[in-house]
C-alpha cells in the first residue's frame, strides 16, 4: 500500500511492472499507458464515460426509475459504471424524473440518509458538480431535486433539457445528478449513444427480447445490465472491463486470471528429436518431410 498524490502516482506508474491495473477516469488513463509504454509495461485499464440508460416505449417508468435511481444514487454517483444519463421516449422526461426522484427519496429518507447516503469525495469535486448545475440552468435547463433532509450532502437532482455541448452532457458526471433526454425513436436514442465514445456500461430497459436485441446490436458499451443497472459487474462469470475510451482487457473470475498471468509456452522433444532430423545440409529425408506436410 502506497498512498501519496499525483507526484507518487506518476513515480508509481513509470516502474518496470510486469502488469498495471489502472481504475480511473480516461484522462489521466492515457497518461498511465503513456508511462506504461516508455517500459512496454502491459496495462489493464477500467475507466468509465457516460453510460447511458435507455427507457424504451412501453417499459413501467416507475420500475425503470427505480432501478436506475438505486444506481445512479448509490455512493451518491460516485461509481465508474453509475448510469450517467438517462434515455426516455420524448413526453416522457418529467414522469421519468418525478419516478426518479421519489426513488431517491424512499431509498433515504430524512432518518437514514446521514448514515446510508454518501458525501461526495472532496470540495472541489463538488464545486465542479455544482457548477456543471448552474451551467445548465443558465443555459435553459430544468432542475428538480429531491425533497428531504440530506445533512449537507448534495440532494439527489434531475436535469431536464441540459445542453448537449455542456458539462453534464459531455463529461462523465460520477455525482449524484442524472440529465434526462428524449427521444423519437429507438434509432435516434441510439444515434445519441453513438455520438459519444463508447461507455463502460449501458443498461436497456425492454420488455421483449427483440428490442433489447436492437440496442445490444446497436451500441458497443463494456458491459451491460438489461432491465436493471450495475448488476453486471457482481457476476463472477462474466468479465468485466471497457471498451475504446472507457478501457481495455477484462477481469474478473477467470478471465482476471487469465489477464494477470502469462502463459508460457514450453516443449520437451521426445527420444527422437524431429527438428534435428531437418538440419542442413539437407537430404532425402528433409524432401519427403516437405512433400508430406506440405500437402
Amino acid at each position: 500500500m502506497i498512498t501519496g498524490d499525483v507526484d507518487v502516482a506518476r513515480a508509481f506508474t513509470a516502474l518496470p511492472f510486469d502488469h498495471l491495473v489502472f481504475t480511473g477516469s480516461t484522462t489521466v488513463g492515457r497518461h498511465v499507458m503513456r508511462a506504461a509504454a516508455e517500459n512496454l509495461t502491459p496495462v489493464t485499464l477500467e475507466l468509465g464515460g457516460k453510460s447511458p440508460a435507455i427507457v424504451t416505449e412501453g417499459y413501467p417508468v416507475e420500475t425503470a426509475a427505480k432501478s436506475i435511481a438505486q444506481g445512479k444514487f448509490l455512493n451518491a454517483g460516485q461509481i465508474c459504471i453509475a448510469p450517467d444519463y438517462a434515455l426516455v421516449p420524448a413526453g416522457q422526461e418529467e414522469a421519468l424524473a418525478r419516478a426518479v426522484l421519489a426513488a431517491a427519496e424512499a431509498s433515504y429518507p430524512a432518518a437514514s440518509a446521514a448514515r446510508d447516503y454518501a458525501s461526495i469525495i472532496t470540495e472541489r469535486h463538488r464545486t465542479r458538480l455544482e457548477e456543471a448545475i448552474v451551467e445548465a440552468e443558465e443555459a435553459g435547463a430544468h432542475v428538480l431535486r429531491a425533497q428531504g433532509e440530506w445533512n449537507g450532502r448534495m440532494p439527489p437532482t434531475v436535469v431536464l433539457g441540459a445542453p448537449e455541448e455542456g458539462v453534464l452532457m459531455t463529461e462523465e458526471i460520477f455525482g449524484p445528478v442524472l440529465p434526462i433526454v428524449p427521444y423519437r425513436d429507438l434509432e435516434g436514442a441510439l444515434a445519441i449513444v453513438n455520438r459519444r465514445d463508447r461507455p463502460l456500461a449501458l443498461y436497456a430497459f425492454a420488455k421483449d427480447r427483440s428490442t433489447q436485441q436492437r440496442i445490444l446490436d446497436g451500441a458497443i458499451s463494456g458491459g451491460v445490465t438489461l432491465n436493471g443497472t450495475i448488476s453486471h459487474i457482481a457476476q463472477e462469470n462474466l468479465p468485466f472491463g471497457g471498451v475504446g475510451a472507457s478501457g481495455m482487457g477484462a477481469y474478473h473470475g477467470r478471465e482476471g486470471f487469465r489477464r494477470l498471468s502469462h502463459a508460457r509456452s514450453v516443449f520437451r522433444p521426445g527420444p527422437i528429436d524431429a527438428f534435428a532430423l531437418l538440419r542442413p545440409p539437407f537430404g532425402s529425408f528433409a524432401e519427403f518431410a516437405i512433400r508430406t506436410f506440405g500437402r
